[in-house]
């Protein structure tokens, strides 16, 4: 049973909250969470540039004002590090994750790396005592297995604190950076397509501390330096930050540092990122913003699922309810906001994965690079934004740009069928694969388009058509035996292999939702998954593995309750799905009326396993679950007043 006036108070409560997060330009740009592992990175970078940094004759510190500017970064992030130490000694990336070894072992080069850790010599003792419980670098490689990634650039500061000997660090190779970009996918290299800067960096901090043996490869190499660094240059966005990510640019800053190149332009923006990006409390987020996905997410959200599936959003009984509409009604209609979708599609070839023109990225800043999902979901936006005007300019603007998202989509998928995250055929290593989160969402993007546009310049319906099988087919094939998908770009803490099999599933569910494909037998066994590892509190969360019995509340999580909540309710003939969908929107509106549906869970899963929670998830998730709820449940005209909250439920 659910009553509905609550549900529908629910849905308003957390419409407003989304509605009115929005900045003062009209768009969403959110809030990471403060990362322990993103502050002892970036404290170790600047160490290390103060260390190495120019002296007079005298030997006297060449700019005071840099020195004492980086001192007081320094200390910062050292403080807050102090406070954000786990009971069992270690650090996790979050003030709400579980400790890991990477973390752990990053901060303790960090403290190392400043010369303060006889200050702090318990806390430091205590850390010891978990990296050698994890098994010290054993451990650490085995977390990340045959990726070099994360792996080499943990093992290199620790290197670079006198930690570890520079023979247990993996020499990387980067004069392949100097090759053409197009070769990269061809030469097998030992880190992922978004690592090229990390390659070049740590590449040549390991050749100067530790030269190979081998005449010939340290020929090649010392011949190689300065072109890698032109292409490393090249790379460097004008915010100085790679990615825009913290832990990446202060790889790269920091391995420059030891070699003596603190005034390389490379290493001068990349500190100014440093200094740009760090927060009032002395710590560094995970990456400056994900303002373009959550503003995407949350038109999408906002719009209601008909809307993003290419209908009239307008239309929408979402959008009327109870008379709730007027602080979305006022960010969906802002003229601002399609504007502001449109101007961060990329328009030019990019110099970092060598991606086409036509994609979106997660941030509006220099160093988004393009990507599926950040496309998929801009494009979902478009489609949702163009069924709220009649402007005929409008549309056309809005057309010409999916028509080249659309092409930039397609133009993406692997051989396999399914959809990577920057870079077609780069297989081999994680998040450079094809991923079922990442599929479901291009496959939703082309449906919504299908409708929409019948002639799309350079990709005809054949084309789109092809796509869509291809990318079923590769979904079909993924499928785990116990009827779930695995996602590459959430997790969750309490899985065995932090996986994240609830947000995968409910994705690729909502995938078949928008195809009308949920009464085939592929869907029938995820949706049976989801109901099986509900929470006996009526939510999801914790581990996601079907049939375990959860006690506590706190397992359950608003993000991935409601993801499951929104796609249980799309499988309309299914009672089990129904009641149980039923349980997850009364977890959640009691959720809503405690106040607690604000509160993020560490469900996002960055680059190589570093998590991070983000304050509009929750309010995303929530709006797009609670409007689905309200379209299903809400009575027709035709129903009488006294009719019950059941039988408004019993005409799903």
């Amino acid at each position: 049973m659910i009553d509905f006036d609550r549900l529908v108070a629910a849905h308003k409560a957390v419409r407003r909250d989304l509605a009115l997060a929005r900045d003062a330009s009209g768009h969403w740009v959110g809030e990471l969470s403060s990362s322990a592992l993103s502050t002892a990175t970036a404290v170790s970078a600047l160490a290390l540039v103060e260390r190495h940094s120019a002296t007079t004759e005298r030997g006297e510190i060449a700019d005071p004002a840099r020195e004492g500017q980086l001192d007081r970064l320094i200390f910062g992030g050292l403080r807050w590090l102090c406070r954000r130490q786990n009971a069992d000694g270690g650090w996790g990336d979050t003030d709400r994750s579980q400790s890991n070894i990477a973390t752990t072992m990053l901060v303790r080069a960090a403290f190392h790396l400043t010369g303060v850790p006889a200050e702090h010599a318990d806390m430091l003792d205590r850390a010891e005592q978990f990296i050698a419980a994890q098994g010290d670098v054993v451990g650490l490689r085995r977390r990340y297995g045959r990726d070099k990634t994360f792996a080499v650039p943990i093992l290199t500061n620790a290197a670079l604190a006198e930690l570890v000997p520079w023979r247990q660090v993996s020499p990387l190779p980067f004069e392949l950076a100097a090759l053409p970009q197009s070769w990269y996918r061809f030469l097998r290299l030992p880190v992922v397509s978004y690592a090229i800067p990390a390659l070049v960096a740590i590449g040549q901090a390991r050749y100067f501390h530790r030269p190979p043996w081998d005449p010939l490869v340290r020929w090649i190499r010392r011949l190689a330096v300065e072109p890698s660094l032109w292409v490393l240059a090249r790379m460097q966005p004008e915010s100085g930050g790679f990615l825009e990510a913290t832990p990446l640019t202060s790889f790269v800053v920091m391995s420059l540092a030891s070699i003596g190149r603190c005034e390389h332009p490379v290493v001068k923006r990349g500190v100014q990122f440093l200094v740009d990006s760090v927060r009032p409390d002395g710590s560094w987020p995970i990456d400056a913003n994900l303002a373009t996905w959550n503003t995407t997410l949350s038109v999408n959200a906002l719009c209601g699922s008909a809307a993003a599936r290419g209908g009239d959003s307008r239309e929408s009984p979402v959008h009327e309810t109870n008379g709730h509409a007027d602080e979305t009604v006022a960010a969906l209609d802002d003229p601002r906001l399609v504007d502001w979708i449109m101007a961060c599609q990329h328009r030019r070839r990019h110099p970092y994965t060598g991606a086409e023109p036509g994609g979106w990225a997660w941030t509006d800043l220099s160093g988004g690079v393009p990507d599926v999902d950040d496309t998929s979901g801009a494009l979902l936006a478009l489609a949702a934004l163009r069924g709220r005007t009649m402007q005929p300019a409008i549309h056309s603007r809005i057309d010409e740009a999916a028509a080249a998202g659309l092409k930039w989509l397609v133009d993406l998928q692997n051989g396999n069928g399914g959809w990577p995250t920057f870079c077609r055929g780069w297989g081999k290593l994680p998040f450079d694969r094809s991923g079922p989160d990442l599929t479901a969402h291009a496959l939703r993007a082309i449906a919504a388009w299908r409708k929409l546009l019948l002639e799309v310049p350079g990709i005809d319906e054949a084309r789109l058509e092809r796509a869509r099988r291809r990318g079923l087919e590769y979904l079909h094939r993924t499928q785990r035996p116990d009827g779930s998908w695995t996602p590459l770009w959430f997790g969750n803490q309490d899985h065995p292999a932090e996986e994240n099999p609830i947000y995968g599933t409910a994705k690729v569910l909502l995938a078949l939702r928008d195809l009308r494909l949920l009464e085939t037998e592929a869907p029938r066994r995820a949706i049976a998954y989801l109901i099986a590892c509900r929470n006996s509190d009526g939510g999801w969360g914790g581990s996601g593995m079907a049939g375990e019995t959860r006690s506590r509340s706190a397992c359950s999580t608003v993000e991935e309750t409601a993801l499951a909540v929104e796609a249980l309710l799309a499988a309309e003939s299914n009672s089990a799905a129904q009641a149980a969908a039923i349980d997850g929107l009364n977890w959640l509106v009691m959720r809503v009326e405690e106040g607690k549906h604000r509160e993020p869970s560490p469900i996002g899963f960055y680059f190589a396993r570093l998590w991070y929670y983000e304050r509009l998830y929750p309010l995303t998730f929530a709006a797009s679950a609670l409007g689905q709820a309200v379209e299903r449940l809400l009575p027709r005209p035709e129903s009488k007043p006294t009719e019950t909250p059941h039988a408004a439920r019993s005409a799903v």
